[in-house]
């Protein structure tokens, strides 16, 4: 039912609907209305020239709620993640696997997968669904429960240090193979793919570990100190964030890859972008001062730790946005401001403002400084 908020105007009753909470409704008198609310909801009073006080409209939440909210999301999580985990090895893994895909190279790309989902199926999963949903009145915890299995939680290790290597056989393979290229498109059309790539799904994994530790650091804030898990939950955070240090790092790792997919896309393919010793340090439009005529023309500049890709705009609405125009290597280059003096040089580049020249000039400076 909605809470209505009465208030008395001399004009009648008006009845402002605020949100779904039960409540009784009582007038005291002709210009004052008090707004009563059951479950022990705070008072609304109103008069009819301002209003005199007005209380949090929401019920405040006991520390137990708290404690039971936690859990209850980190059971949803967890079942959302188990459908993830089942995607990976039971789809892509097996729909590979009989597409006759070499076994080193499955292996290569999902690791030990399997294990890791018949550990969240058969094991954290339901011990978490029976503790939460069955028995949570009589025994409130969850640290116990992570406590236990948290070691077991190592396994992804042998998952994360071969991460760097399953992403290098996914783009390998995935231009190689025609039969493994068709096979990981049609899987990622259908619905349970949610429209995202084989390389996303397989950072999820990666991506568990940290939001353990994330869920068991809110848990522990909220449990109280002479609570009979806390010890648990503590000795269960301390195993988790060790896994989580090497995860993060796989994280870190993963975006840098999908910056060097993103830019492996706009140049239409261009070869050597998807490299792990590849780093890309800045990106943006310049303007290029043509010999001839001296009329302005867009250019775009990519900037690696190692080169600088000077690239054209293509008219195209959708696909490739660049092409390559000049690839420089940039080992022993130096960074200097140039004036419109500086004609001189075979051509001259000019940034938009000078705000933006001196941040591609520190991009340059910073990253080079990190290298001495």
């Amino acid at each position: 039912m909605h809470l209505p908020v009465i208030v008395n105007d001399h004009r009648g009753l008006r009845s402002i609907y605020l949100s779904h909470l039960n409540c009784v409704c009582v007038c005291v008198c002709v210009c004052v209305c008090v707004c009563v609310c059951s479950n022990a909801y705070p008072l609304f009073v109103f008069t009819s020239q301002t209003l005199i006080s007005v209380f949090a409209c929401f019920p405040q939440c006991s520390e137990s709620q708290k404690l039971l909210n936690i859990a209850k999301e980190l059971l949803h999580t967890e079942e959302a993640y188990v459908k993830r985990l089942n995607l990976l090895d039971q789809v892509f893994c097996t729909k590979l696997t009989e597409a006759g895909i070499p076994q080193d190279v499955i292996t290569g790309i999902f690791s030990n997968i399997s294990s890791i989902y018949c550990f969240h199926d058969k094991f954290l999963l339901p011990e978490l669904k029976t503790r939460i949903t069955g028995e949570w009145d009589s025994n409130p915890r969850i640290g116990d429960i992570l406590q236990k299995l948290a070691p077991f939680m190592k396994m992804y290790g042998e998952y994360v240090k071969n991460f760097d290597r399953a992403m290098d056989l996914v783009n390998t393979w995935t231009q190689r193979s025609s039969q493994f290229k068709s096979v990981v498109q049609n899987i990622q059309k259908q619905d349970v793919c949610g429209n995202l790539t084989l390389q996303h799904h397989m950072l999820e994994p990666v991506q568990r570990i940290p939001r353990y530790e994330l869920l068991l650091k809110d848990y522990l804030k909220k449990l109280p100190d002479d609570a009979l898990d806390r010890k648990d939950a503590e000795k269960a955070l301390e195993l988790i964030s060790t896994a989580a240090n090497h995860s993060n790092a796989a994280i870190r790792k993963m975006e840098k890859m999908n910056k060097l997919l993103e830019v492996y896309e706009r140049l239409g393919g261009e070869e050597d972008i998807v490299n792990p010793a590849n780093e890309l340090i800045k990106e943006g439009h310049i303007k290029k001062m043509s010999a001839k005529n001296g009329t302005a023309q867009d250019r775009y500049l990519y900037l690696f730790n190692n080169m600088v890709l000077y690239c054209v705009p293509k008219l195209r609405l959708m696909g490739q946005k660049f092409s390559v125009r000049e690839r420089i290597d940039i080992a022993g280059m130096e960074v200097q401001s140039c004036s419109s003096s500086c004609l001189m040089y075979l051509f001259l580049i000019f940034i938009l403002t000078a705000e933006e020249k001196e941040d591609w000039i520190q991009a340059r400076i910073t990253h080079m400084l990190a290298y001495i």
